[in-house]
C-alpha cells in the first residue's frame, strides 16, 4: 500500500488549488447569495480539463485517472461545492455513461464536446414520485419505430438550464419492470422539451438546478444507450461512479472548513490567548483533522479501486457515506469555532455548512448506500 501521491498527482491537485484560490474565491460570496455561475469561470474548468479528467484523450479528455479525479475535485470544493457539483456531473455521470456505454457515432457527437467543456451535460433520473426508488418510473418513451416519444417530469436536475446534453431515463416497457427502462440523449432545443424555473436551494446555490418537462418529444432511435432494456442498468452503474466523486466533493468541504477553522483559531484570541490554545478548541480541531483523514483514505481507496478496473461499488458507497457524515459534522463544527462570526458570510464556513448536507442526499442518499453495503457484505 502506497499512501504517498506521485509528482503529477501532487502537479494536478496544485493546479486545482490554484485555480480554485485565484478564480473560484473572488465572488464565491456573491455567486451563492445571486445563484449564479458565470459561462467563463465554466470555460476556464473545460481549458484545463477538469469536465473531462477520466475521458480518453481522442474524445478531447485529460486521459487522467480516478485518483486524479478525486484530487481536483477535493480542492474545487474546498471553494465553491457549486462549481465542484458542476465537475461531478459532467465527468461522474455524463461522460463516464456515455465513454463506458454509448457507440463510437454517440461518443463523437456528443462525448467529444463534453470532455472539453465546449458543451455542458446533465444527467435526468429522478422524478416527483422517483427518487430513491429508482424503478419507480413515470417518464415514458413510447417506441414509435424510428424515434420514441419521450413524455415526463424529471427533478433536481444540476445543469438542468445549463446543459447542451441530457441523458434521461424513461420507462418503455412496464410490464418488464426494470428491465424495461432505457437510457436516452436528449438535445437541449429539441421541439417539446422545457426547463422550469430554477430551485432556490439551502446550498450549492450557485449551480444551475431545474425541473425539466418532456411533452411528446422525439428521441431518434440512435440517441437509445446501449440495447434495448439497458437503462436501468446503465444508471446504476454510472451512480455508481458518481459517489466517488460526491464523496470527494463532502471531503473537499470538509477540509476546507477544517483549514479555515484551524487558521481562524490562530488569529482570534479569547482570555488572554489565541482559542485554539484553550483545549475546547484544541480537541475539536483534533477530532476534525482526524475524521477527514479517515474520511480521505475511504475516498482515495474507493478510487483505487476503480483505477485497478476492480469493483468499487461498495467502497464508492462507504466513501460517500461517510465522507458526507463527515462534511456534515465537521463544517458545524467550523461554525461554533467561529463562533459568532461562523454565522456571517463573509467567513465562508455558514455556507460550506449549507453546502455540506446535499452530499448526504444527492447521488444516493446515506440511507441507500447503507443498502448498498449491507447487501454487498451478505451476498459475500
Amino acid at each position: 500500500m502506497d499512501f504517498n501521491l506521485t509528482e503529477e498527482h501532487l502537479m494536478i491537485r496544485d493546479a486545482a488549488r490554484d485555480f480554485a484560490q485565484t478564480e473560484l474565491l473572488p465572488g464565491v460570496i456573491e455567486r451563492d447569495e445571486k445563484q449564479q455561475f458565470p459561462d467563463e469561470l465554466v470555460r476556464k474548468m473545460g481549458e484545463l480539463g477538469f469536465m473531462g479528467v477520466m475521458v480518453d484523450p481522442k474524445y478531447g479528455g485529460s486521459g487522467m485517472d480516478a485518483i486524479s479525479y478525486v484530487l481536483i475535485m477535493e480542492e474545487l470544493s474546498k471553494i465553491d461545492a457549486s462549481a465542484s457539483v458542476m465537475v461531478s456531473v459532467n465527468n461522474s455521470l455524463v461522460c463516464y455513461g456515455l465513454e463506458a456505454y454509448g457507440s463510437e457515432e454517440q461518443k463523437q457527437k456528443y462525448l467529444t464536446k463534453l470532455a472539453t467543456g465546449e458543451q455542458i451535460g446533465a444527467f435526468c433520473l429522478s422524478e416527483p414520485e422517483a427518487g430513491s426508488d429508482a424503478t419507480s418510473q413515470a417518464t415514458t418513451a413510447e417506441d414509435k419505430g424510428d424515434y420514441y416519444l419521450l413524455n415526463g417530469t424529471k427533478n433536481w436536475i444540476t445543469n438542468g438550464g445549463r446543459a447542451d446534453t441530457y441523458l434521461v431515463i424513461a420507462q418503455t416497457d412496464r410490464a418488464k419492470g426494470h428491465r424495461g427502462i432505457n437510457a436516452f440523449i436528449v438535445e437541449k432545443g429539441m421541439e417539446g422539451f422545457h426547463v422550469g424555473p430554477k430551485e432556490d436551494k439551502l446550498g450549492i446555490r450557485g449551480s444551475d438546478t431545474h425541473t425539466l418537462q418532456f411533452n411528446d418529444v422525439k428521441v431518434p432511435k440512435e440517441n437509445r444507450i446501449g440495447e434495448d432494456g439497458f437503462g436501468f442498468k446503465f444508471a446504476m452503474k454510472t451512480l455508481s461512479g458518481g459517489r466517488i466523486g460526491i464523496a470527494a466533493q463532502a471531503l473537499g468541504i470538509a477540509s476546507g472548513a477544517y483549514e479555515l477553522a484551524l487558521k481562524y483559531s490562530k488569529e482570534r484570541k479569547a482570555f488572554g490567548t489565541e482559542i485554539c490554545n484553550h483545549q475546547a478548541i484544541a480537541f475539536k480541531l483534533a477530532d476534525m483533522y482526524t475524521e477527514i483523514a479517515a474520511a480521505r483514505h475511504l475516498v482515495m481507496a474507493a478510487a483505487c479501486k476503480k483505477d485497478a478496473g476492480e469493483n468499487y461499488d461498495r467502497e464508492g458507497a462507504m466513501a460517500k457515506l461517510y465522507a458526507s457524515k463527515v462534511a456534515m459534522e465537521q463544517t458545524v463544527e467550523a461554525v461554533q469555532i467561529h463562533g459568532g462570526n461562523g454565522f456571517v458570510k463573509e467567513y465562508h464556513v455558514e455556507r460550506l455548512m449549507r453546502d455540506a448536507k446535499i452530499t448526504q442526499i444527492y447521488e444516493g442518499t446515506s440511507e441507500i448506500q447503507k443498502i448498498v453495503i449491507s447487501r454487498s457484505l451478505i451476498r459475500d
